[in-house]
């Protein structure tokens, strides 16, 4: 296993690690079961997609996982990286430091557009990027290990 793909998974076990310790409480707490009742296909309809992108191309997991990374950096997890530019306004996405790096939007517009058809409303942005950004590292560390 190279050092990258070594770096990627142990980053991925720390930062993923408070949701999956986190308490398992119905209320403001953070835990991966919280779509299991609005929408319950959620996780396997996310998992399905990425299972389908990381076999076309595994380095996706990685761009996914930098999606999820930029998205949280400055004020929180928002779901801002997934904004295109408006009028005057340049998007976090259409910045200079993202335009042609960051990557794998067109995943995460699938993810939403099938999450949409099952349950519509309900599963936010932004907890569709930490989703894929988890999902898709396991899913590549699978294949790897």
């Amino acid at each position: 296993m190279t050092k990258s793909m070594s770096f990627l998974i142990l980053f991925s076990l720390l930062a993923f690690a408070p949701f999956c310790l986190g308490n398992k409480k119905i209320g403001a707490y953070l835990y991966p079961q919280f779509y299991d009742y609005s929408c319950p296909q959620a996780q396997n309809i996310v998992k399905s997609i990425l299972a389908n992108a990381v076999a076309k191309e595994p380095r996706i997991a990685a761009s996914l996982l930098r999606l999820h990374f930029h998205d949280c950096f400055v004020k929180g997890c928002d779901a801002s990286i997934l904004l295109d530019n408006s009028g005057s306004i340049i998007s976090e996405k259409g910045s200079n430091p993202n335009r042609n790096s960051a990557r794998g939007f067109e995943v995460i517009d699938e993810i939403k557009s099938a999450l949409e058809k099952a349950c519509p409303h309900i599963v936010s942005c932004a907890d569709i990027l930490a989703i894929a950004a988890r999902d898709s590292t396991v899913l590549v560390s699978i294949c790897f290990c």
